[in-house]
């Protein structure tokens, strides 16, 4: 059984990315700027932009946090949104989900500047993903992807089972999997909460992508001998009996099931450090093709 290590992975990626970074620097032109837009206070937002903006000063990236109050309305966050589409300064930026109540996510994402869209949650990048256009992305689906390439996951021809259909994870990794090239030409099945005999699906899958946020989810008696285990799922569940008063886990019952795995990745420490890889990632493609479209 091999772990699937997105710690290692991720820093090896940063450091990578580094290199080009102090190559610009050298020749004197302007490195990459990532801005990042948080509208209210929520614990786990606030960390996951903090270890955002930490990223970026590792591999000298410039950044922008743009903080907004929780009462914050739509049209003012609209307004700051454009702001930032009109900013040349500014190569992409996201706005950190989930927003307040009274901002609708969806009018949100629309906003943001196709070119711009890191995240990769824009109509018109997810339809250019779809159709195996270059486009950004969504940073988690592209860090499985790095995984599976980087560890020389074989795919092709593989029967992979996703669990879970969310625009962010299931349903791009669901197109990315079946596309032409590696990692790819899978043959994939999708499942979700109305799927029928799930444990029939999963027990003849090569490859399951679980991502469902249901701790321990995924059982050894839902898995074959063999199969590739990719945990997608993050979940911090109350434990008094430790320091912090929880701890994180994923939807794999991962002691059991790392038994019979021949890949899998473990939470924490294994999707979740690439997915800010892979933004950085987003980042450096996003400045690249700013400086084409101005040539």
């Amino acid at each position: 059984m091999t772990i699937l290590d997105g710690k290692k992975t991720s820093n090896d990626i940063k450091n990578e990315i580094k290199v080009e970074v102090d190559k610009m620097k050298a020749n004197g032109e302007k490195v990459p700027h990532l801005a990042a837009v948080i509208v209210g206070n929520d614990g786990a937002s606030l960390t996951y932009v903090g270890s955002k903006v930490r990223a970026c000063e590792r591999v000298g990236f410039e950044s922008t946090l743009v903080k907004m109050s929780s009462t914050t309305s739509e049209i003012e966050l609209l307004d700051k949104i454009e702001e930032l589409n009109q900013d040349t300064d500014i190569d992409g930026f996201i706005v950190q989900l989930p927003l307040p109540p009274q901002i609708d996510t969806q009018k949100v994402l629309l906003a943001v500047d196709p070119d711009k869209d890191v995240d990769g949650f824009h109509p018109t990048n997810f339809g250019k993903m779809a159709l195996d256009m270059s486009t950004f992305i969504p940073a988690t689906p592209f860090g499985i992807l790095e995984l599976l390439e980087r560890y020389d996951v074989s795919t092709k021809g593989k029967h992979t089972v996703v669990i879970g259909r969310s625009h962010i994870v299931g349903r791009p990794m669901s197109i990315l999997m079946g596309r032409k090239g590696f990692p790819g030409n899978s043959t994939v099945t999708l499942t979700h909460s109305h799927t029928k005999n799930i444990t029939q699906i999963t027990s003849q899958a090569d490859i399951i992508i679980t991502a469902l946020g249901v701790p321990g989810f995924l059982k050894a008696e839902m898995v074959k001998d063999d199969a590739v285990i990719i945990d997608v799922g993050i979940t911090r569940v109350p434990d008094e009996a430790r320091e912090r008063g929880y701890y994180i886990t994923g939807d794999v019952d991962y002691d059991a099931v790392s038994k019979k795995a021949s890949y899998i990745t473990p939470v924490p420490g294994g999707v979740g450090p690439m997915t800010i890889a892979m933004l950085l990632k987003n980042t450096l493609l996003a400045r690249e093709r700013h400086r084409a479209m101005r040539k």
